[in-house]
């Protein structure tokens, strides 16, 4: 069961962005996605569901807002180095 989340914001942001009501209110949830896999709160899936997109549009759509696609901590990076070694060796 999915729950709702509202949002104020002035009225003149839609405008100011360039953006319609419905627009604004995606790009919000994606930012509050991002955010939120950024701190390592949820997984890409997870932010992927919370914005509604796909997880691979998700993580392509992170691009522009300078949010690492790629969110692993020092030892979980060095566990898939480690990992690919061994596949390519």
């Amino acid at each position: 069961m999915a729950k709702t989340a509202t949002i104020t914001y002035p009225e003149e942001l839609a405008e100011k962005l360039g953006l319609s009501d419905e627009q604004v209110q995606r790009e919000l949830g994606f930012m509050a996605a991002a955010k939120l896999y950024e701190l390592g709160r949820v997984s890409a899936g997870q932010a992927a569901e919370i914005a509604g997109l796909s997880r691979l549009a998700f993580l392509r759509r992170l691009a522009g807002t300078g949010v690492p696609a790629i969110n692993l901590d020092g030892s979980e990076a060095e566990a898939e180095v480690e990992a690919a070694r061994d596949q390519a060796g």
